[in-house]
């Protein structure tokens, strides 16, 4: 058992929400297997459990973050799955998140998918939750690489692909062009390129150029017929129509979760608030409008949240 992070106090109405969604994990009767499927416990990476930084390269995990998803990943893939949900190429965010074996991976705001397996054995496949032959319970498709993670551990993550017809592939080449040609003149800025989308990034950039070239990104993604988010100094203009919120439906729909607990920071996070139902808790993580039922004030908090539930399952 890992040692519990930092006591940070926790809202009382959030420790009981938090005590009815674990409430919701599935028994395992005695010489049986569990009934129902795994509680879903997904978060975003930035903002969340990682603080916000001017460098995205930068971002690591809190230590109790870490820690926490460690412990309810370990509690094994019929009681609870763990998964990142974030607007990152799945690759960045597999290496500096460095989630724990099991976890699931949903990167470019859902346009990607993948999950981390265990180490292989010696002359043997690649394990790890429902790794055995063929499609999991995930609907992820075997094939995985290892990769050196930024806490210094290699980890083999099994990655699903992104294929473009000849129309996307085309549109995605103007979409960068675009946003090129808006982030040049612009002190600070840069652009993001993923496999169906390019980003503009503005949190170095001064106002308000900041403002005017995000606007300029936003009109451009309408100009063209393209999929346009804004979130936190950002505008992502993909050229497939996905979300958080779609992404998480998938994951809740394969596993067959009877629960979803959903922490996030950003707008793009509001679509994943959007589908939770009653018997799912969203928790937004900083300022700002929100669809979700609970707030906490940062990342330390989050941390303790997920501690707490970590606690509650008897991680």
């Amino acid at each position: 058992m890992t040692t519990p992070g930092p006591r940070t106090s926790l809202d009382g109405g959030l420790e009981r929400d938090l005590a009815a969604f674990a409430a919701l994990a599935p028994r395992t009767p005695e010489g049986g297997a569990p009934a129902g499927g795994p509680l879903l416990v997904a978060s975003d990476f930035d903002g969340v459990l990682a603080p916000l930084g001017d460098d995205p390269l930068a971002s690591r995990p809190t230590a109790a973050a870490a820690a926490a998803l460690a412990r309810l990943a370990a509690l094994g893939p019929d009681r609870v799955r763990v998964a990142l949900v974030s607007g990152r190429r799945i690759e960045d965010l597999a290496r500096l998140a460095s989630p724990p074996v099991g976890a699931l991976l949903v990167g470019s705001h859902g346009a990607e998918t993948g999950e981390v397996l265990a180490p292989a054995p010696e002359g043997g496949p690649a394990g790890g939750p429902g790794a055995a032959g063929g499609e999991d319970r995930t609907g992820i498709a075997p094939g995985a690489r290892s990769h050196v993670r930024a806490d210094g551990t290699t980890a083999r993550v099994r990655l699903v692909p992104v294929e473009l017809d000849d129309a996307q592939a085309t549109l995605l080449d103007r979409v960068t062009q675009g946003l090129e040609e808006i982030a040049a003149p612009v002190e600070g800025a840069w652009v993001e390129h993923k496999p169906s989308a390019a980003v503009l990034h503005t949190r170095l950039s001064p106002q308000p150029a900041a403002d005017e070239a995000s606007a300029a990104a936003a009109r451009l993604g309408d100009e063209l017929g393209a999929h346009a988010m804004t979130g936190k100094n950002v505008v992502e203009i993909a050229v497939t129509s996905t979300s958080k919120g779609i992404a998480l439906d998938a994951l809740r729909t394969r596993l067959g979760s009877p629960a979803v607990l959903y922490l996030g920071d950003d707008v793009t996070d509001e679509r994943a608030f959007a589908v939770l139902g009653a018997a799912d808790l969203g928790i937004k993580v900083g300022p700002g409008e929100t669809l979700a039922r609970r707030r906490v004030t940062d990342p330390a908090k989050a941390a303790r949240a997920l501690t707490t539930l970590a606690d509650l399952l008897g991680a």
